[in-house]
């Protein structure tokens, strides 16, 4: 839901009500992470999407329900082996789908409004909603800030919502959205729970080594995936709002001296552009040590070998540099610099997806890498 919170926090401030699906749990080449999200208001207005299409209809028709009678359900889709085009994900996945309603007069909505208005802001929350157990709890939702602060509740039992907390906690330090299971014992409402807990984090980093023709290409692509984009120069000439306009920051400083002062963290991606021994070499050394998401380098094959060998006599080891992407990219024959900006973006997304970087024509692999079927993450009982 936190993925369309910019349009639902518009139809809040204008008082509009509305019902949201968000997808619950996937399995198999299911199009959609757990927590995307579909809504639709009092008019029939639809945003986002929870299947690329495959049962919006349907989606659509539940969230009308549910606008009327005001009842929270889950819903499964999956593939029909008798007739393909009945509603169902004719992919071969299957979606389990919650849907809410969201009315002035229901007592979840100034909890998701206030998940919706975090997420909006950019802030890091963590939204735990109910997706099955005893009928009056569904539904209900709890708002967890990093800070440990929370707002809403399930009205069960105050360890629960305790207990929740701590597990949300924990799924929003690690920036991910998934389901919760909480046995009979430690619900405390004599049933067991399933919980959807929805992360917002702030966009992830990307950090641009070297103002030149090719880093202005690779910012519009950072943008298009959704990074927060800084481009670092040492040369304020180049390092300029009128070179790069589409980028978030821009830092006239030498690299590895900006690597050194600037936060980073298990999302960060580094792309090093700079080609230039006197800029890779200390920044490298710097940038290999960082337990970041990717470091890539550009330069042909021989700057490559030599400034590895630069780089081992600076100290870096043969494990640290075999963190080091690079050439940077994949083979995609890349000339223009718009053709070499994709091929580092698709180097990043198949280095986070476990992507293998070949052509899905006559391979065997699966096409969502981390869309296979998790299994919950399961509590004990809780004394």
């Amino acid at each position: 839901m936190l993925d369309i919170a910019e349009d639902l926090n518009r139809w809040l401030g204008q008082g509009r009500d509305f019902a949201v699906a968000t997808v619950v749990a996937v399995g198999g080449s299911a199009p959609r992470r757990p927590g995307a999200a579909l809504a639709v208001d009092a008019d029939g207005t639809a945003i986002g999407s929870v299947s690329g299409g495959c049962v919006e209809g349907a989606v659509y028709d539940l969230c009308r329900q549910a606008l009327q009678d005001g009842e929270t359900v889950l819903e499964r889709f999956g593939y029909s082996d008798e007739d393909a085009f009945a509603v169902g994900l004719t992919c071969g996945g299957i979606i389990d789908i919650l849907v809410t309603p969201v009315r002035a007069a229901d007592p979840v909505r100034p909890v998701l409004a206030a998940a919706l208005a975090a997420a909006g802001r950019g802030e890091a929350a963590a939204l735990a909603r109910i997706v099955s157990g005893p009928g009056g709890l569904r539904g209900r939702a709890l708002l967890v800030r990093p800070d440990g602060t929370c707002e809403g509740g399930f009205g069960a039992h105050p360890e629960l919502d305790r207990t929740v907390a701590g597990e949300a906690a924990a799924l929003l330090d690690a920036g991910r959205t998934g389901t919760l299971e909480i046995g009979e014992r430690g619900s405390r409402c004599g049933a067991p729970l399933t919980l959807l807990v929805e992360s917002s984090v702030p966009p992830p980093r990307m950090i641009v080594f070297g103002a030149i023709d090719f880093a202005s290409a690779l910012v519009r692509a950072g943008k298009f995936l959704g990074f927060h984009v800084t481009v670092c120069d040492a040369r304020p000439v180049f390092a300029t709002r009128t070179r790069f306009p589409d980028a978030d920051e821009i830092v006239v400083e030498w690299p590895h001296r900006y690597l050194e002062r600037t936060e980073t963290d298990g999302r960060t991606v580094l792309c090093v552009l700079t080609h230039d021994a006197k800029f890779d070499v200390p920044l490298l050394k710097r940038a290999l040590r960082l337990p970041v998401a990717y470091v890539g380098a550009m330069g042909s094959r021989r700057t490559h070998l030599d400034r590895n060998e630069r780089l081992r006599q600076k100290g870096v080891t043969d494990i640290e540099l075999a963190r080091l992407h690079s050439p940077i990219g994949l083979d995609l024959g890349a000339r223009t610099p718009e053709e070499t900006a994709l091929s580092i973006a698709a180097e990043i997304v198949a280095d986070r997806r476990g992507g293998s970087g070949v052509s899905l024509t006559g391979a065997h692999t699966p096409i969502h890498h981390d869309e296979a079927t998790a299994p919950a993450r399961r509590m004990g009982s809780v004394a």
